[in-house]
């Protein structure tokens, strides 16, 4: 089946939709290539479709659906290609994100890709927060509470790599930024979950805390390559420090993260993530000696 979100992207003096199959790239390239869809407007897993055609795909038989509905269907699809893998598609991708999160607050939401993307960051960068997002995505069909998006968003805000005051200066900011934004339990709310970033150690009926946790810890779980990858980039955000306290300092990093029982909260995180994140973790730990 072919599925459409609304006309919202701005691009070429338009708007655009998104047009995706939750069957196959075959049935998406068919269907488009019978409306008259250049492959050009192709893009790896979907086609950006212009506002003046959205039309005609519906009555055509695309599926109208929302932005967020979109996203679960493609997940679900198995077909999606992550953003973070799409060359130079990190800031269009958060900040579409953004505008479907908190479309009223466009300043905000530009201060806070301009912290991600501030140049001393290499693993705590823009990147790593998609991955989040993504990775909050695989464990709620695409649909994570709002205050959990927000605290993703703000979790690592502040980043100086200094741990446990990034994190508090990050839920601080949390709070300032959105207080008048949200209900008052809302902002506090947003400022809590961004607290326990600091320890991934959620009361066991914290389930918005196990979700904000388990994403930002999915890095752990990832394949060789990309642990790999997350691991020299985590050495660039401590560049400053000597390799000898570096490897004492991220030596105790690993024991404390392999000691968490568990090492992941949701019943989906620990599927899709603890068993490579165990191995990843005893791996790097040896090789530090």
């Amino acid at each position: 089946m072919i599925f459409i979100d609304p006309p919202y992207w701005p691009a070429h003096g338009t708007v655009f939709s998104h047009l995706v199959s939750d069957t196959s790239v075959a049935e998406l390239h068919a269907f488009a290539a019978a409306a008259g869809i250049t492959e050009r407007a192709f893009d790896l897993d979907h086609y950006d479709v212009p506002e003046r055609i959205y039309a005609k795909l519906v009555a055509a038989g695309a599926v109208p659906v929302s932005g967020k509905e979109l996203v679960r269907v493609l997940v679900a699809s198995g077909l999606r290609v992550k953003a973070r893998h799409r060359p130079k598609s990190t800031g269009s991708a958060l900040q579409y994100r953004w505008d479907t999160l908190m479309p009223e607050q466009p300043d905000l939401g530009a201060e806070l890709l301009g912290r991600w993307n501030e140049p001393h960051r290499h693993y705590h960068s823009a990147t790593h927060l998609l991955a989040m997002l993504e990775s909050l995505d695989l464990l709620t069909d695409g649909n994570p509470p709002r205050t959990v998006a927000l605290a993703a968003w703000f979790h690592d805000a502040v980043y100086n790599g200094v741990a446990g005051v990034d994190e508090e200066d990050s839920a601080v900011l949390a709070q300032t930024c959105l207080n008048g934004l949200l209900a008052p339990s809302e902002s506090a709310e947003v400022a809590r979950l961004v607290r326990l970033t600091a320890s991934h150690s959620p009361a066991a009926d914290d389930v918005d805390g196990a979700l904000l946790c388990d994403a930002d810890l999915a890095v752990l779980g990832g394949a060789s390559d990309d642990y790999a990858r997350y691991v020299a980039n985590v050495r660039k955000d401590y560049a400053h420090v000597a390799d000898a306290d570096f490897n004492a300092g991220r030596a105790a990093v690993l024991r404390q993260l392999l000691a968490l029982n568990p090492l992941f909260h949701t019943e989906n995180g620990r599927a899709l993530w603890a068993p490579a994140a165990r191995e990843n973790l005893s791996k790097e730990l040896a090789q530090l000696g």
